[in-house]
């Protein structure tokens, strides 16, 4: 894992910056103990007082939850989905990469996604924890609830079954699911105003056609020896 900083003007408390170009992980928690059960290792575009952004190329390998058996954790009856025993397994990114944007202390991130050709498909609102800076990555927990943007500037909740039911489950109290629902109202204001992201044309964005793949390292489950500022 090569994770180059550079110290940006600016930045808050003097903190490192990672580079464009740098190499760092994009993992999410489990929401029931914890542990790191999501990780991708992606390429940062921009990193900055106001913006994080990062581009998952494909092809990446990834860690991603299934079930014990090894089957995808949607097939599991949405009544069993955050009960059902389950482990992790190395999966490679299919099809074309995904631009992550994220804002600091922001309750989303925003990812866009292309069809092959470039075409531009949509973005996605995906309501999450503010993300924790630490040495060569982010981690943050995902919150289920999200929302698909389109170019017609119209948008849709998604998962609200799974959203629910992660409340039925225990994996979420009630003051947690009033602040995630909080957000994601927020994050419509965004959007109805067309707000950043939304405006700043992100989806005209390519790639540096120089970087290549980052490798998923071997310990990358691995517990931050420390945040960054």
């Amino acid at each position: 894992m090569t994770a180059e900083t550079t110290t940006g003007r600016g930045a808050r408390s003097g903190g490192a910056r990672w580079s464009p170009g740098a190499r760092i992980l994009w993992r999410y928690r489990d929401n029931g103990d914890g542990h790191i059960h999501i990780c991708r290792p992606v390429t940062v575009v921009q990193d900055t007082d106001d913006l994080l952004a990062v581009w998952m190329a494909p092809g990446t390998q990834c860690v991603k939850p299934v079930l014990a058996d090894g089957s995808p954790v949607h097939e599991e009856p949405l009544a069993t989905r955050y009960t059902a025993p389950r482990t992790t397994v190395r999966t490679r990114w299919e099809g074309t990469g995904v631009l992550k944007l994220a804002r600091p202390d922001e309750p989303w991130s925003v990812w866009l996604f292309w069809e092959r050709g470039w075409r531009f498909r949509s973005w996605y609102v995906n309501l999450e924890e503010p993300r924790t800076r630490w040495a060569d990555g982010v981690d943050s927990e995902d919150h289920f609830l999200d929302i698909s943007v389109y170019p017609d500037r119209s948008w849709l909740w998604r998962d609200e079954d799974e959203f629910a039911q992660a409340q039925r489950s225990g994996l979420m109290g009630p003051a947690q699911a009033r602040r995630v629902r909080e957000a994601g109202r927020a994050a419509v204001e965004v959007i109805r105003a067309w707000g950043a992201p939304f405006a700043d044309g992100w989806e005209n964005w390519r790639p540096d056609p120089d970087w290549t793949v980052p490798d998923l390292p071997a310990n990358w489950d691995r517990t931050p020896a420390h945040t960054a500022p």
